[in-house]
């Protein structure tokens, strides 16, 4: 009682606004998501503004989308979740957003505070808006766009993940997805470049150099956990003779935002980095080995930002691009020797593989990296969903239902006999880890990053000096 007493003198936790102050953050992080799915569970739905809503937002290609469906349950094993729970029929993609878009569509939002946490509990706990579905769909309906869509009318209710509500305001508050502030990041390309220089001579980390031809964008947890990720891909683009910068603002290419649902925040969060761009001049964008970078910035990002041409202010590069085209044309060069001898095979992210249409450029880079490179079956754009994207990865009420979901990804791995995956991703990379930790199948995983690295053939002119 007196805990219950000591709670109703805090603010609420859940609402329907974005958080965008440090004090409502720390009362977030705080909690841990236990107060706050106790409160929404009595949360109210604001019905008036839900209908408002939909009539603004909810224009003809998802009302087609929503009608024209056949229920022919063509799209069923498609998705990993469906076949991971025994071919569970409340698992068909068309059944998740029938029984919740559907039906809050045609009740025009009078709907109620049960039906709104469903709704979210499919959204976030039943999709990773990978789009496989989509693709084999004989009506061409984009189950992804759908569920996106539907994850932003919940956060307009605040029937958001307790983690997805948190990443939303790390990018209203840092414009990044975790608190490093933009003080913090330069230390750390300082840091980073002072730590590699004996042993690669001249390496340098331009942080807001003017007319580069490539302005380099990460991914938060790379400065924040991973610093050597930041020094490696400076090794390479120094090994590459490559004219690069990473900017001081607008540095961070990913959108937790877009996970979330918060569209006016990954408005924000792209033309932080669009400024950027313009700001210091440069030929082209390379975002970091991360799948929902390229399309929170890329593909998606243009439209957020209101750009009539669907295009960044720059060209945008994925890094496996950036990768291939160093391979293709001898500015990158490795010791063919010391390719991977062991059976190797490759995590495709779905967001630039399925989502952008980079359909053959990391299985290319195999070949340069690989002895016995094994592709999984099936593999490319067909490739299943590893289990850990849209967010899955990051929250903690959908644990046990990602864990279920990630065998699709272990026995596509164990048919390969490979012990070795690729991915250039983080979450994919995260969730290959994980579902190690889980099933135990024996297997290792790493970024392009080191291995290129360890592969890379150091020009004379760029060696150390003998003492």
């Amino acid at each position: 009682m007196a805990q219950e007493a000591k709670n109703q003198d805090l603010p609420p936790l859940v609402t329907r606004k974005a958080v965008k102050t440090k004090k409502e953050l720390d009362l977030l992080l705080a909690d841990k998501g236990i107060r706050y799915y106790k409160e929404m569970e009595v949360f109210p739905v604001d019905t008036a503004a839900l209908k408002k809503t939909l009539d603004a937002t909810c224009k003809s290609r998802i009302r087609t989308w929503l009608e024209i469906c056949a229920h022919c349950s063509l799209c069923a094993d498609t998705c990993f979740f469906y076949l991971a729970n025994d071919n569970d029929p409340k698992q068909i993609p068309s059944y998740k957003i029938q029984s919740t878009l559907g039906k809050l569509v045609k009740r025009k939002g009078d709907v109620d505070t049960q039906f709104m946490i469903n709704c979210m509990d499919t959204a976030w706990g039943k999709c990773t808006c990978c789009n496989r579905c989509g693709m084999y769909c004989p009506h061409g309906i984009d189950m992804g766009v759908m569920f996106s869509y539907l994850r932003g009318l919940c956060f307009s209710q605040g029937f958001v993940p307790h983690e997805m509500k948190i990443g939303s305001c790390m990018h209203w508050l840092y414009n990044a997805q975790m608190d490093v502030t933009v003080e913090d990041y330069v230390e750390t390309c300082e840091w980073m470049a002072e730590e590699n220089e004996e042993y690669y001579p001249g390496l340098e980390i331009p942080v807001d150099k003017v007319g580069a031809d490539i302005m380099y964008v990460v991914n938060a947890r790379e400065p924040k956990h991973y610093p050597q990720d930041l020094a490696e891909a400076a090794i390479l683009f120094h090994l590459a003779g490559e004219s690069w910068t990473v900017p001081s603002k607008g540095w961070e290419g990913t959108s937790l935002a877009m996970f979330a649902g918060d569209w006016a925040c990954c408005k924000q969060q792209v033309e932080g980095v669009y400024a950027a761009m313009e700001r210091l001049k440069v030929k082209r964008y390379v975002g970091t080995e991360c799948g929902h970078q390229h399309r929170a910035t890329i593909t998606e990002g243009p439209y957020w930002a209101g750009r009539k041409n669907g295009e960044p202010p720059a060209p945008g590069f994925h890094y496996v691009e950036w990768v291939l085209e160093a391979l293709e044309t001898g500015k990158l060069k490795l010791d063919p020797a010391k390719k991977i001898k062991e059976p190797v095979t490759l995590q495709d992210p779905c967001n630039y593989i399925r989502n952008h249409g980079l359909t053959d450029v990391t299985s290319k880079i195999m070949s340069y990296i690989a002895e016995d490179f094994r592709p999984m079956s099936p593999n490319r754009e067909h490739n299943f969903c590893c289990g850990g994207g849209g967010g899955m990865n990051g929250i903690g009420r959908y644990r046990q239902q990602r864990n279920i979901g990630m065998k699709v990804k272990r026995d596509q791995i164990l048919a390969t006999g490979a012990k070795f995956v690729v991915s250039a991703c983080h979450n994919c990379w995260d969730a290959i880890r994980d579902l190690e930790e889980v099933y135990k199948i024996g297997i290792k995983w790493s970024f392009l990053k080191p291995i290129l690295l360890e592969m890379a053939i150091v020009p004379d002119h760029l060696k150390p000096k003998e003492e």
